[in-house]
Parts: structure tokens; sequence; C-alpha cells
């Protein structure tokens, strides 16, 4: 990964959560919070 790509990704980043957090006060990023806890839960359940 050059470090073109990782500043324009990094840029996207932070600026999506900017717009959620802007948009519904946060509430998919807690949302997507829980959804991958309960993934890890799910993943560490198989192993």
């Amino acid at each position: 990964m050059t470090n073109t790509i990782a500043i324009i990704l990094g840029l996207t980043i932070i600026g999506l959560v900017g717009l959620d957090m802007y948009l519904t006060g946060g509430e998919t990023l807690v949302f997507l919070g829980r959804k991958l806890l309960d993934l890890i839960d799910y993943i560490a359940f198989w192993r």
C-alpha cells in the first residue's frame, strides 16, 4: 500500500465517521460495534 492510498483511505474513514456523528449521533457506530462483538463471540465459540 502506497502512502497516497493510505492517506486517502484514512481520510475517507475519518470523514465517514464524522458524517455518521453529525447525522445520527454515532448510532451506526454503536450498532456496528455490537455486531462486531457478536461476530467475535460466535467465532470464539467455534474455536
